[in-house]
């Protein structure tokens, strides 16, 4: 057996039992580079969506920190931000 990633093709038109109902395909060459590029795109964006929340969350922090030196206090400034 390889280790050439597949794809499930089932056949819905055909009956339960029929040979070719339900075939496993070797991806193509394209397919592979296809995925493989997908992936890559995938992490770009995760990495993406971490850096923003991770942004935000600084932000945040550094919002409550002025509220604090302006003299609110945590349940004034908790009151603030819901």
């Amino acid at each position: 057996m390889t280790d050439r990633p597949t794809r499930l093709v089932v056949d819905c038109s055909l009956p339960e039992g029929h040979p070719d109902k339900v075939q496993i395909i070797p991806l193509t060459d394209e397919e592979i580079a296809e995925r493989e590029a997908q992936a890559a795109q995938a992490a770009i964006e995760q990495a993406e969506r971490e850096a923003a929340e991770a942004a935000k969350a600084s932000a945040k922090t550094a919002a409550m920190s002025k509220l604090e030196k302006l003299g609110l206090t945590q349940d004034e400034i908790s009151a603030i931000l819901g």
